[in-house]
């Protein structure tokens, strides 16, 4: 399909890792790029081929009509003005993994969701690798999916993939699709839960039945929407449900096929623990059924893997408190899930900047499992105003601030967890630059 895109001229959109390596992918096709983006004077010119022109926004803007294709990068909203001008000119606009799976020539395993996007898609290139598929691991969760595309030597790519990344989707098809769960999130974005969901439900579109869909049973919107699924559809649960293709009981984990016959996986050995693992475990023992791979390298996979950094982690244990790290908790379902992954009193540290929708629907589990809370960033006012008469509370203007206070308040025996339900631009450049200060101040104590 490479030759579809030869001689011609691409207005790439964004400047990030994405927009950067779709620029070099293209430029090694002798395919003409103009890269914009909203500071161009801040892009490394050594990252880049000498072949490529970069511009403002502004000017790529007018430079529209003069291309075949804009590929934007997920960060850049759909009211961006060059993806406006784009539509009005009907100028094809592909997302970066649109590009790189019309060239890619192996199976796609792609993995969304709003929260566990990441270990699942890590836990799953972990199986490939103990079954000795060479894989490309990537996608939203570092390596862009372009990447792969520039090299031949991949049995197959994992890839997570978000909601932004299908919004310019035409025609990506992954083999194996899995959509773990839906909570509010980026609904800055997005005018509700409805639309938030289709966006991710696009990873489907193009699928056929001899392609799969691994769906979470007990997730109540992703399980009304199955009927829209044209290919094989394979669900995972918890709770009771059926129909059920992974299922726990006690410290196992059990993936049957259609035949019935079932994989039964301890869970004891393994260092993902909690209730929303227990899922990204499921899911990803489903995938690798579906892909042919044996139980064995699913088994040997959770006793490698080793839990992501900001996922949950522990920084230390201070005077008989422990402080856990989970930067990447950006939403309210990320939220419920950490709180539900201690016994322990918790004083928590929520906020950062705001990205719409409610935190409500956490307040009973404030009100259950934390002592005190310590609501910080931007968001603070708004978490204390929506909460706070669920759970004693302090507020403070930054994160730094939050951590003395926790520190001062947490009692021996006490966890102090940073589950910041937003993002972090207020402060941060991103959740990970968060979760190491988060790290470095605890550490000062």
């Amino acid at each position: 399909m490479s030759g579809a895109l030869e001689a011609k001229r691409v207005l790439v959109l964004g400047a990030g890792r994405t927009g950067v390596a779709v620029a070099r992918f293209l430029c090694a096709r002798q395919v003409r790029v103009v890269l914009a983006d909203r500071e161009p004077a801040k892009i490394l010119k050594s990252d880049l081929p000498s072949a490529v022109t970069v511009c403002t926004e502004e000017s790529g803007a007018q430079q529209v009509a003069e291309v075949d294709l804009v590929v934007t990068s997920p960060g850049v909203p759909p009211t961006n003005l060059v993806l406006q001008r784009a539509r009005e000119l009907h100028v094809p606009i592909w997302s970066e993994i649109e590009l790189a799976a019309r060239h890619l020539k192996v199976p796609i395993v792609a993995v969304t969701g709003t929260n566990g996007k990441s270990t699942t898609t890590v836990l799953i290139g972990e199986i490939c690798r103990q079954a000795g598929k060479n894989a490309f691991v990537g996608g939203n969760l570092g390596t862009p999916l372009i990447e792969a595309a520039g090299g031949d030597h991949w049995a197959l790519a994992v890839a997570e993939v978000s909601s932004f990344q299908l919004e310019w989707v035409e025609s990506f098809r992954p083999h194996v699709g899995v959509f773990l769960n839906l909570t509010p999130d980026h609904l800055d974005r997005y005018p509700d839960l409805h639309a938030y969901g289709k966006t991710k439900l696009r990873l489907f579109a193009c699928q056929t039945p001899t392609d799969f869909a691994i769906i979470n049973r007990d997730d109540q919107w992703i399980w009304s929407q199955r009927s829209c699924l044209r290919s094989t559809v394979r669900f995972f649960a918890q709770g009771p449900s059926l129909p059920r293709h992974a299922w726990v009981e006690g410290d196992k984990v059990y993936v049957s096929d259609e035949s019935g016959d079932a994989w039964r996986l301890e869970l004891s050995a393994s260092p993902l623990v909690g209730a929303h693992n227990r899922d990204n475990i499921m899911a990803a023992a489903l995938a690798a059924r579906c892909l042919g791979l044996p139980e064995g390298a699913v088994q040997a996979a959770l006793q490698s893997v080793r839990p992501l950094p900001h996922r949950l982690e522990l920084v230390r244990e201070w005077r008989g408190v422990r402080f856990y790290d989970d930067s990447k908790g950006t939403n309210v379902g990320a939220v419920k899930m950490s709180l539900l992954s201690f016994d322990r009193p918790l004083v928590l540290l929520a906020g950062g900047y705001d990205k719409g929708g409610s935190y409500e629907c956490l307040g009973e589990d404030l009100r259950n499992r934390v002592r005190h809370a310590v609501f910080f960033g931007s968001a603070g006012p708004k978490w204390a105003a929506e909460v706070g008469r669920f759970v004693p509370h302090t507020v403070v203007p930054k994160l730094r601030e939050a951590v003395r206070v926790a520190a001062e308040l947490a009692r021996p025996g006490d966890v102090v967890l940073l589950s910041p339900g937003c993002a972090s631009f207020d402060e941060f450049q991103d959740y990970a630059h968060r979760g190491r200060c988060f790290r470095q101040w605890v550490e000062e104590l």
